[in-house]
């Protein structure tokens, strides 16, 4: 005895599995994407929003080395509004980062224009020798330069000497270690700014310098009205990024005055606002006041950020 599926059966029993796979193929293909991004999500909540949730936190306690606490509110944040020495570190944080960013990207343009329109024998070489200060390491640039500027065997003393001039302690004197500070962030980040130059360059089309040099416009003349302009998003861009990063100064203060310390001298004449945050953590284990430097640190960052956005939505509003 023979049975025969119905085609309404065999045509069931054929589309429930397609179906099936069809559903569960759908699925991942939905999900797959939140799978790809997932890992930066969990590190950056681990390794991210998490610290910087504890840290307001422990910004409103009273917090010492074997883990005592005590709340106190905003009282961290109001001791730090009358300490002089967060405010000197402050000066002394913008007076460095002023001295290094200034030069550096006004030497970074210019180089990038030259590199951008002079032709050289071996260009690719040129244009990425600009980077090795980037890739040498911090420390080893710091201790170099600390012996160039030293007070008794320093290079640039011995040159001063021969002029007729007495040595300078750059080390002990303000503006000499905001100078000295100021010419090693910058001698390191001037190459990296103008490969981002460069590279922004590299998209300007060529027809617009040609013309302009057949109108009679002259290297500067083309520097200032083709260049700058068509730089201009990149330029804010290092810009902020350079506060940034010149707001989170550490290893050159530290490593150029190892005599003063975490203080950078007895009159704390280099010390940066994060030197600072590190001597009132780690160096006199006061973590909730630390904690409150770090929370006026991050609140300086937002506000960079929050200047940068509204410059490059200004820029892209008034293009064309």
């Amino acid at each position: 005895m023979t049975t025969t599926l119905s085609p309404a059966t065999s045509a069931g029993t054929t589309r429930g599995p397609s179906r099936y796979r069809h559903v569960q193929q759908g699925v991942r293909e939905r999900l797959a994407p939140y799978g790809y991004v997932a890992p930066f999500f969990v590190l950056f909540l681990i390794f991210g929003l998490f610290p910087l949730l504890f840290t307001f936190y422990v910004a409103l306690f009273d917090w010492d080395l074997i883990g005592e606490r005590h709340f106190v509110g905003l009282d961290n944040f109001s001791e730090l509004v009358h300490d002089p020495r967060f405010w000197g570190a402050l000066r002394n944080t913008f007076s460095i980062w002023v001295l290094s960013t200034v030069p550096q990207l006004l030497i970074a343009l210019g180089l990038a224009h030259v590199l951008n329109h002079v032709r050289l024998r071996a260009a690719t070489l040129f244009r990425m020798s600009v980077l090795v200060p980037y890739v040498t390491s911090v420390a080893a640039t710091t201790i170099v330069f600390a012996q160039l500027f030293d007070r008794d065997y320093g290079m640039l003393n011995w040159f001063l000497e021969l002029l007729g001039f007495p040595h300078v302690d750059f080390t002990a004197s303000v503006w000499g270690s905001h100078v000295m500070i100021a010419l090693m962030i910058a001698w390191r980040w001037t190459g990296y700014n103008t490969l981002l130059y460069l590279a922004s360059l590299q998209t300007v089309s060529r027809d617009l310098f040609e013309a302009a040099a057949m109108d009679g416009a002259n290297s500067w003349q083309q520097f200032r009205h083709i260049t700058i302009p068509s730089l201009r998003p990149i330029i804010v861009f290092t810009v902020v990024t350079s506060t940034i990063f010149g707001l989170q100064t550490f290893t050159e203060p530290l490593l150029v005055n190892p005599v003063g310390g975490l203080t950078c001298g007895a009159a704390r004449q280099c010390q940066t606002l994060t030197l600072f945050l590190y001597e009132q953590a780690f160096g006199r284990f006061h973590f909730g006041y630390g904690a409150a430097v770090a929370v006026a640190l991050f609140v300086m960052v937002v506000i960079v950020a929050a200047i940068n956005y509204l410059l490059v939505t200004r820029i892209r509003s008034e293009r064309p």
